[in-house]
């Protein structure tokens, strides 16, 4: 399988680092092509310009080859922090430049103006990786999960990709080495699991 793997944190010593690590390691061990892109390493820049908004406009070398992989993508892996409940400002721009009409979905004709989507991705499968400093039960009660929602219904369930997982590992900034290590180990069997 073509797998793209799409890591956002700018600090290369970071547990998100880690685990893209571990989840490209995994992802060959077992047989499949990655496409790998850690998008502060690339220096990626987030911001949508007016221009690229049209559907059929020409794009950026950088964003085409983007999204040809998102196209050929048969499972998608994204790994970022809980920032704020959302994902960095980096990967939403991410998000705003490759997931795009034409690419990752369009809209049905004559829907009578509601935008009904209809999702173009062949991915079957999404994973996201997020770590946090917030409990999950915190998450959840408090603030309602918004990157489930976002991640969830909001991308990958409009763009088609019906099977979506999501692993939060917290809390991050009080964590020992043994426990990252076993969240690792743990990474390394979903990916088998999945994949």
């Amino acid at each position: 399988m073509k797998i793209s793997v799409i890591l956002a944190h700018p600090n290369s010593e970071s547990f998100n680092h880690a685990i893209a690590e571990t989840v490209q390691v995994q992802l060959r061990e077992l047989g499949h092509s990655v496409y790998f892109h850690d998008l502060h390493e690339e220096d990626f820049d987030p911001v949508l310009s007016k221009e690229e908004i049209a559907k059929d406009v020409s794009l950026p070398i950088l964003i085409e080859e983007h999204c040809r992989e998102i196209v050929e993508a048969e499972g998608i892996i994204i790994i970022h922090p809980n920032w704020w409940g959302q994902p960095p400002a980096i990967l939403k721009g991410w998000v705003d430049r490759v997931i795009r009409p034409g690419v990752a979905y369009e809209f049905i004709e004559e829907d009578q103006g509601e935008g009904v989507p209809n999702g173009l991705l062949k991915a079957t499968t999404a994973l996201v990786f997020n770590t946090s400093n917030t409990s999950t039960k915190r998450e959840q009660s408090v603030f309602g999960d918004p990157l489930e929602t976002i991640w969830k219904n909001c991308i990958f369930d409009l763009c088609g990709v019906k099977n979506f997982q999501r692993r939060m590992f917290n809390i991050i900034v009080v964590s020992t080495e043994e426990e990252r290590q076993k969240w690792l180990d743990e990474v390394k069997q979903i990916i088998v699991n999945i994949f």
